[in-house]
């Protein structure tokens, strides 16, 4: 088997040097263990045995995800940050010769492990006319017999739009109308501006896989925390593979993820959080507004979306010209098939935001 390489090879130069300004970061900017523990909770995690955990992750912290997330502890698997849960339920549900039913644009991670499967992958595109919704139609011509899977994103990376309802419920019934598995990464839900948490597949049908971590809408990266929600006997099987890739994660960021998901503590994390993104969206939009040529894609969630450029120059060049002249990084619309567009991140401090944009519009002046 031979994965294909995460398309790097297009953007390698986009990263071999450290910039001042990170605006490629789709997640929220880190918290610290200090804002999950005190001084005499920290004294007792340095003294903690530094021994393996159970594999499937610790019971408590399956209870917690699950109560957050509205299943039972037997329905999550803990992997190592969302990376790992996309493998291993993609590694389960395709042989060579599969189909793939794959939202776009998207996360690149599955459409690789899928090509490197052996799967085709057919994709079904959110179009901007339908204000970032699916063309369910497209979807239709793209399911078969074959189809193996549903892969999406929801709340969407790199649009930040949130599928209706409506969608969704179709969606679900295609999937059905063949027996596919719908693989909903769900890693953006927690970030919605308005507060009202995005409607989840979880329990739309028997056939439902869920992904995500506290990596985004947490600011927790760094602990390599994620989940698999699935239905018992599949959560099973995948906790075997499991087995055969990280086997468990570290046993101190499954210590610090217990307490960042006690309720009041998670509370205060996903509110400090959504105050930083929705006032840093205001100033993205204003700055957005007073340039010539932009547009910005108004997203419902997340700390990413996309602004329409009208400049006669590719986003790949116009990214690396960003990265050399201006030490801001962004991510070219041409890696989720959307030339003429940016994919900005605004999860960052306000401070840092206000001058990346800062610099960012010194080099469009120039193009102008």
């Amino acid at each position: 088997m031979r994965i294909a390489p995460f398309h790097l090879e297009r953007f390698q130069s986009l990263y071999e040097h450290e910039v001042e300004y990170n605006l490629s970061e789709s997640g929220v900017h880190p918290l610290s263990a200090a804002d999950l523990v005190d001084e005499r909770e920290m004294r007792a995690l340095m003294e903690r045995p530094l021994s393996y955990a159970q594999t499937n992750g610790p019971l408590e912290l399956r209870r917690r995800i699950a109560a957050h997330l509205g299943c039972e502890a037997a329905n999550v698997l803990v992997t190592n940050g969302t990376i790992e849960a996309n493998f291993i339920c993609a590694w389960r549900l395709l042989e060579p010769g599969d189909e793939i039913a794959y939202m776009v644009p998207n996360y690149l991670q599955i459409q690789g492990l899928a090509e490197g499967f052996g799967a085709v992958v057919e994709p079904f595109h959110l179009r901007p006319e339908l204000a970032w919704q699916p063309d369910l139609e497209e979807l239709e011509r793209a399911m078969t017999p074959r189809t193996r899977m549903v892969a999406l994103v929801n709340p969407n990376n790199p649009t930040g739009a949130v599928l209706s309802r409506e969608s969704m419920a179709r969606i679900v019934d295609l999937a059905a109308s063949v027996g596919a598995w719908i693989v909903a990464d769900e890693i953006y839900r927690g970030t919605e501006h308005d507060g009202e948490p995005s409607p989840s597949f979880w329990g739309s049908c028997n056939r439902v896989i869920l992904t995500g971590s506290l990596s985004k809408a947490y600011g927790l990266p760094g602990l390599r925390v994620g989940w698999v929600i699935g239905p018992e006997e599949m959560i099973e099987e995948l906790w075997g593979r499991k087995d055969y890739t990280s086997i468990t994660a570290a046993t101190l960021s499954y210590e610090l993820a217990t307490r960042a998901l006690e309720p009041a503590t998670l509370a205060r994390i996903l509110g400090r959080n959504r105050e930083l993104v929705v006032n840093n969206l205001e100033l993205l939009r204003s700055w957005v507004d007073s340039q010539d040529g932009l547009e910005l894609v108004r997203p419902a969630a997340g700390a990413m979306t996309l602004v329409k450029y009208e400049y006669p120059v590719a986003s790949v060049e116009l990214a690396d010209r960003l990265r050399r002249e201006k030490s801001v990084l962004v991510v070219p619309g041409s890696h989720f098939g959307l030339e003429g567009y940016l994919r900005v991140g605004y999860g960052i401090p306000t401070g840092e935001l206000t001058e990346a944009l800062g610099r960012t519009g010194q080099l469009l002046a120039k193009l102008a």
